[in-house]
């Protein structure tokens, strides 16, 4: 029914206004390198002059016109703070608060001044600890504000009863990236090992202590992170949902961990006991060793050392230096700081997202662009459909469960239709660390009021100026904010390739989601459940192991010799692959998309994947892609591009390239999973 609707609809010209408008825009053609192959180096045929006249800025990790905009819309959110703090609002409105904090936070002064005094109580307090009852009490307290050590705790979706909250009990309290950073023997993680250790040790020095002994404090705070870590699960366990599932009641929890008061804690948050789920027991069982054979004298220690990082990038001057210079210089190869403001307008979007995001939408988010995004994504998830219905290495009973789940993905675009009230944070302009605590205390407290209680369906988890999209397996959603919804990604002025290649394959990306190695285990409610055949899930998997083959084939830039890991990547690359052939099925209902109407000397199924390489097309630091391959789930920007069409035949149909191309695989390696 979906798939008839949507040809109707573009046959009634829905999305074909931008293509009719002579102000229209399609691909931009002075990015394109013309001296590299389409059919060989296709990454740098869509956009290699721009990467090449555009160097990554000192301050950003990675760049492309899409990374641009990202920071461009930081710069709107700046416009809108800096009206907002100019002039006085009532008292709770999402004006004062914004403006306030924004003020707060903007006033260097003030902050320099302050030094680390607002960490002060804090730090006395752990001082003050002399038995195992007030560490227990200053987890608590430290919990309450944000600062999860040694674990975390939060409310979750039950993955067997998605419909219900329950909470979650996960490991924290690492310093570094991941547990590899602790024990791998490798170079960079070496280097990174003796860079934190050094960093340990200076912002233990910028808070008073002698240097000798903030020496002797680093050693004891990675040998405590290290036992940590070694209780931790790895970025490639941590992909499968079954091995961070274990339901239990708080009985169960007491008897992992029986020198943990768990009844004064959940008192203390406001939880009452219930169903629990625990991410990792081994951790949990380290987090009790330390309980009780770790000196008192070095949990402060490293209780000290969390609350110090915690706060550091909020402090004066000297304390952002050095979290700067270990956190994006060391380890992901950053030049320099971003503008104070800048800095500020992300942590306004980080603590009071929604407060500031209806102000943002109302300036950048017309209804009309709401509308256009809305049918676009009804396209491109009839393009599944049909893919699905398709199928002919899937057996009917799977099918109609692909189906069932499929119908059942809900879609959020732009805003929410409730905003989140701030009204009771307390922000002032004359106390910025004050503030963020104030806020990070609200999200805490919002978020354990969940715990017990029915799903509420209407809660976003990013806010709505965030450049970025997600898939949330328990809740079956997908979710696009207004912030991704701008250029280059989408506008009302971009032809349909451009907005089909760019903003098009993102929606096809997570819409795939549902169906990549992880969301193919939870059904259409969101359950963890198995809804295949086992013969199908044997294809399955089969399909899904050539994508692992071919990522892990992809090497990062510079001297060493390190590959893409394709477990980690197998996700997201699933999400790439089938996210270009679906909304490509979609750019091709479209009037555009049946036309052979050349634009620039572009046919429109040139333009399409040109988007696609120019929306995705990063220029990535070494360092960055080096933190990359270890912990993040996205490949490297040139193999996210690369990738998907070496293994869709309408790209070398496109660009008349023959087999044997380098963006060509051989049709016995060519993977296709949906």
């Amino acid at each position: 029914m979906r798939a008839g609707i949507v040809v109707l609809l573009a046959a009634m010209g829905v999305g074909a206004a931008a293509q009719n408008n002579p102000a229209s825009k399609s691909v931009e053609r002075g990015d394109m390198d013309r001296s590299a192959a389409p059919c060989d180096n296709f990454y740098e045929f869509a956009n290699g002059t721009w990467r090449a006249q555009n160097p990554i800025p000192a301050s950003m990790q990675r760049w492309s016109r899409r990374w641009q905009a990202g920071e461009q819309n930081k710069d709107r959110l700046r416009t809108i703070l800096d009206d907002l703090s100019s002039s006085e609002h009532p008292k709770g409105t999402p004006a004062q608060l914004t403006g306030d904090f924004y003020a707060a936070c903007t006033n260097v002064k003030a902050v320099d001044e302050a030094g680390v005094a607002p960490l002060k109580a804090s730090l006395a307090a752990i001082d003050a600890m002399h038995d195992a009852a007030g560490l227990q009490e200053e987890i608590r307290q430290l919990h309450a504000v944000g600062v999860f050590v040694p674990f975390g705790f939060n409310s979750a979706q039950n993955q067997h009863d998605p419909a219900n909250m329950i909470a979650d009990v996960g490991a924290a309290g690492l310093g570094l990236p991941d547990r590899d950073y602790y024990l791998k023997p490798d170079q960079r993680f070496a280097d990174a090992r003796a860079g934190y250790l050094q960093y340990i040790a200076k912002i233990f020095t910028l808070a008073g202590s002698p240097e000798a002994e903030a020496k002797s404090a680093a050693t004891t705070v990675m040998d405590f992170e290290t036992a940590l870590a070694k209780a931790s699960l790895d970025n490639v366990a941590l992909r499968d949902p079954s091995a961070t599932d274990h339901l239990m009641d708080y009985a169960g929890l007491e008897k992992m961990t029986p020198h943990f008061d768990w009844t004064a804690y959940l008192k203390s948050a406001g939880v009452a006991a219930g169903v629990v789920n625990v991410d990792q027991p081994l951790f949990l069982a380290e987090f009790e060793r330390q309980l009780t054979k770790t000196p008192l004298a070095q949990w402060k220690i490293y209780l000290r050392w969390q609350v110090l990082n915690n706060a550091a990038d909020t402090l004066s001057q000297p304390f952002v230096d050095a979290h700067f210079e270990f956190y994006q210089k060391q380890l992901a190869g950053v030049g320099e700081l971003k503008p104070r403001g800048t800095r500020c307008a992300e942590l306004t979007d980080g603590l009071l997202g929604e407060a500031l995001g209806q102000e943002y939408v109302k300036r950048y988010f017309p209804p009309e662009a709401k509308d256009r995004a809305k049918t676009m994504v009804n396209n491109i998830l009839a393009a599944m459909h049909d893919t699905i219905q398709g199928l002919d290495w899937m057996a009917p009973a799977t099918k109609q469960k692909a189906l069932e789940k499929l119908a059942a993905v809900r879609v959020k675009v732009g805003y929410p239709d409730k905003w989140k009230d701030y009204s009771s944070v307390k922000i002032e302009r004359g106390d910025f660390f004050g503030d963020t605590i104030a806020a990070s205390r609200f999200l805490v407290a919002d978020d354990r009021g969940r715990i017990n209680k029915p799903v509420d369906r209407s809660l976003w988890g990013m806010t709505p100026p965030t450049s970025d999209a997600y898939y949330n397996p328990t809740m079956n959603e997908i979710v696009f904010p207004a912030g991704i919804l701008q250029p280059p990604a989408f506008s009302l002025q971009n032809v349909d390739a451009v907005n089909y290649g760019a903003i098009g394959v993102v929606i096809g990306h997570e819409i795939s989601h549902g169906f990549d190695d992880q969301g193919a285990q939870y059904s259409a409610s969101g359950a963890l459940d198995n809804w295949w055949t086992a013969e199908d899930l044997k294809k399955f998997q089969a399909k899904t192991a050539c994508v692992v083959k071919q990522f892990d084939g992809y090497r990062i830039d510079g001297p060493e010799d390190i590959h893409i890991n394709g477990k980690l990547v197998l996700g997201e690359s699933i999400g790439d692959l089938a996210g270009l052939k679906i909304a490509y099925l979609a750019f091709k209902k479209t009037p555009q998309g049946q036309s052979t109407e050349l634009i620039d000397g572009l046919t429109p199924d040139q333009q399409f994947f040109i988007a696609w390489g120019q929306f995705r097309g990063d220029e990535t630091r070494v360092e960055t892609q080096k933190m990359m391959v270890q912990g993040d789930p996205h490949p490297v920007a040139k193999y996210r591009v690369v990738g998907p069409v070496s293994n869709f035949p309408p790209f070398a149909e496109a660009f008349q390239c023959k087999a044997g191309a380098a963006m060509v695989r051989p049709e016995s390696e060519r993977c296709v999973v949906w």
